[in-house]
């Protein structure tokens, strides 16, 4: 309550500020859009240092703010649908689940906030989003654990010294609103402490309804808080909070058949309408950034993230030939899970040269200590529930997790020492060297890895780069074979690695404005679980387990970003992906894993009639991909097409932006991530108005 209360004291101050200070300033009117917009020369994240996208021997894509407003996002999936290298998995439990060049982004080890570890078990808060990096192929040199697709870095608006006080609304054709404030500005006169603010309100009625008649909801508030203080000119410390309260009825996706159609109507919920979860998380933390010389800066920042929830779950159970009409299973359980992430770093970063030779090099540790603890109650298997169209839906079970009298509990800890220079031998030929050594304690069990980075730039001139890299991750697995009926029953299971080979190009054309990239790209996932039927059982030991299971995924991507002409901006992507188990179980050898399309694309543009009115277009394209583990269930290719325009004007002082979105244009029928029993049911023809002030 006490954070609370500080900060909505400071935000009534910025917004006071605000008032106060916009009969003084000089107003500046821009004709035209000569800011880029579209296109960001940096990814904070990539290098953790200033180097250049052009200086990244890695392909990196950069979403801006500026993209993530005019598309009305309410989502991280919205955001990402802009790289057409990520693709969409599974939606269900209020949760999204991506799939980055083909492999799962993990919860706990594929997200990044500002360049923490983050755990993101839960819809992001993208409002308080300056950009969204997503950075390709194994990045364990300066993360540590984390898997083979890449990672995804969010990186959150800061405050500013010039005043600002932006205010919204949107809703869409269900009745789900979203209304945002956003203020920043200086706290004192000599500029030396200043803020920024966030609060939105987001009700969301969703158009899947439960079999009842009900329509699923959403609740969900967030509050977020940045304050910089220059402790001197060369020495800056920031404080950042934020909270999300996050409460919505369970959809855990759409039953299909065998021919991929959906059982029943696209609207139907099969989970009971009082099914729900509840979130609850907050991050506070503080970063230091100090300049120690004229060419060296150290940085060190802390995060601590809890995360609370509440689930209660009806958890229906589809049926092996299920056909609407017929009955299934519920076994509902309530259990609450406790997670908590504290991260730390600390980076030394100096520019230096030595027998003519100039470097950029990153000295730094960084360290999570993970907790998490589960409390759970289910419905005994005699009272299990029991459904079918039509009925009568049965009523809530009076189970609570608070009467579990133990609790399951998890914890580790991982830190890791890294370095990398960026080595220029000459205008043309740059060198990045890096390694990392890592390790990751927990009681019965340690991992201990060490990854290499090497990538080769070439700079034909000062707007072009082609280069070739190899870089290795690693995923502790923190589990021994539980099965007693293996003959390595107990052996304990070693870290997964990975490997990716790179060969790019990244070209600035018109001026530097528009920014065209190519990659070709290798990657393999070795130490997964293989186990086989012994050819001679012993006794009542009949299976051997080793990790000898490798996926491969191999393919290129090609990206356009930026200015085509002063009035029209795009952001555009493909991939093309093989991706395969190459040795597995019996089960998946030589399969291709779910929701891995050979051809994913997307486009998104912007052009700007006049200064007051512009139009969005965009297209975004599956192909075909597999629903289930065994390939026999396919999901048809699709493209949808969303269209939106917007209208600016000034009123009384106040920029005003009316914006108009049409997503699904052609109402196109189409099926998202997910199985066979959790499918995503892409919806219909959706509208959405929103109203943008900026006083």
């Amino acid at each position: 309550m006490k954070l609370n209360s500080l900060y909505i004291a400071l935000l009534a101050s910025i917004t006071a500020n605000a008032h106060a200070n916009s009969t003084d300033l000089e107003r500046i009117e821009v004709k035209g859009s000569y800011f880029n917009d579209y296109k960001v020369d940096n990814a904070n994240g990539a290098m953790r240092t200033s180097a250049s996208l052009l200086e990244t021997a890695q392909s990196v894509t950069v979403i801006t703010d500026t993209i993530i407003s005019e598309q009305l996002a309410t989502t991280l999936g919205e955001v990402l649908t802009n790289d057409a290298s990520l693709t969409a998995g599974s939606q269900q439990r209020n949760r999204e689940v991506f799939n980055l060049r083909g492999f799962e982004l993990s919860s706990s080890t594929g997200y990044l906030r500002d360049g923490h570890q983050h755990w993101s078990h839960y819809q992001q808060p993208i409002e308080i989003l300056q950009q969204v990096e997503v950075i390709k192929g194994p990045s364990s040199i300066l993360y540590g654990q984390s898997g083979p697709g890449g990672l995804v870095n969010m990186v959150t608006k800061k405050p500013t010294a010039q005043t600002l006080f932006n205010a919204s609304a949107d809703v869409d054709q269900h009745g789900s609103t979203r209304f945002m404030v956003d203020a920043a500005g200086a706290l004192t006169e000599s500029e030396d402490l200043r803020a920024r603010g966030i609060l939105v309100k987001q009700d969301v009625d969703y158009w899947r309804e439960y079999q009842n008649g009900e329509n699923r909801e959403r609740d969900r508030f967030l509050g977020a808080l940045v304050v910089d203080y220059d402790i001197s000119d060369n020495a800056l410390v920031r404080v950042h909070y934020d909270r999300t309260d996050d409460e919505a009825g369970l959809d855990t996706g759409a039953w299909i058949d065998d021919n991929a159609n959906v059982i029943g109507s696209d609207k139907t919920i099969r989970d009971m309408s009082w099914a729900f979860t509840d979130i609850t998380v907050e991050n506070l933390g503080v970063d230091l950034e100090v300049f120690l010389t004229d060419n060296w800066q150290a940085k060190l920042g802390y995060n601590e993230q809890t995360f609370e929830r509440q689930r209660f779950e009806s958890a229906p159970r589809m049926p092996n030939g299920f056909a609407e009409g017929d009955s299934y299973e519920s076994r509902p359980y309530d259990r609450f899970d406790d997670w908590q992430f504290k991260t730390a770093f600390i980076d030394f970063i100096g520019e230096f040269e030595t027998a003519d030779i100039q470097h950029q090099l990153l000295v730094g540790a960084n360290s999570l200590d993970y907790y998490y603890g589960q409390l759970r109650t289910a419905l005994p298997k005699e009272e299990y529930l029991y459904y079918s169209a039509g009925q009568d839906e049965p009523s809530r079970p009076s189970i609570s997790y608070k009467t579990d009298d133990t609790i399951s509990e998890t914890e580790y800890d991982y830190y890791g020492i890294y370095v990398q220079d960026l080595i220029s031998f000459s205008p043309e030929w740059q060198l990045s060297l890096g390694g990392r050594y890592d390790k990751q304690t927990r009681e019965g069990q340690n991992n201990e890895s060490f990854v290499p980075k090497v990538g080769v730039l070439y700079h034909p001139n000062a707007s072009a780069t082609i280069y070739a890299s190899y870089s290795e991750g690693f995923e502790p697995q923190n589990e021994t074979i539980t099965d007693e009926t293996d003959i390595n029953f107990g052996m304990e299971i070693d870290a997964v690695t990975s490997e990716q080979r790179e060969l790019g190009i990244k070209w600035q054309l018109l001026d530097d404005r528009l920014l065209l990239s190519g990659a070709v790209f290798d990657i393999s996932k070795n130490g997964t679980l293989v186990t086989e039927d012994l050819e001679a059982p012993i006794g009542s030991v009949t299976t051997e387990t080793n990790q000898v299971g490798e996926q491969r995924h191999k393919g290129f991507e090609i990206a356009a970003q930026g200015a085509a002409t002063d009035r029209l901006f795009v952001m555009a992507s493909t991939m093309y992906l093989d991706a395969n188990y190459e040795r597995a179980n019996e089960e998946l050898q030589g399969k291709r894993p779910v929701d891995a399309p050979k051809w994913s694309a997307s486009l998104w543009t912007r052009y700007e009639l006049n200064d007051a009115i512009a139009f969005n277009a965009g297209a975004f394209y599956e192909g075909e991909r597999f629903a289930d583990s065994d390939n026999t269930i396919t999901k048809d290719a699709y493209t949808r097409v969303d269209v939106g325009a917007t209208y600016k004007f000034n009123l009384s002082n106040t920029d005003i932006n009316l914006r108009l979105n049409i997503e699904n244009l052609f109402d196109k029928s189409y099926l998202g991530g997910g199985g066979t029993n959790n499918v995503t049911v892409g919806e219909g023809t959706n509208l959405r108005l929103a109203a943008q002030f900026s006083f």
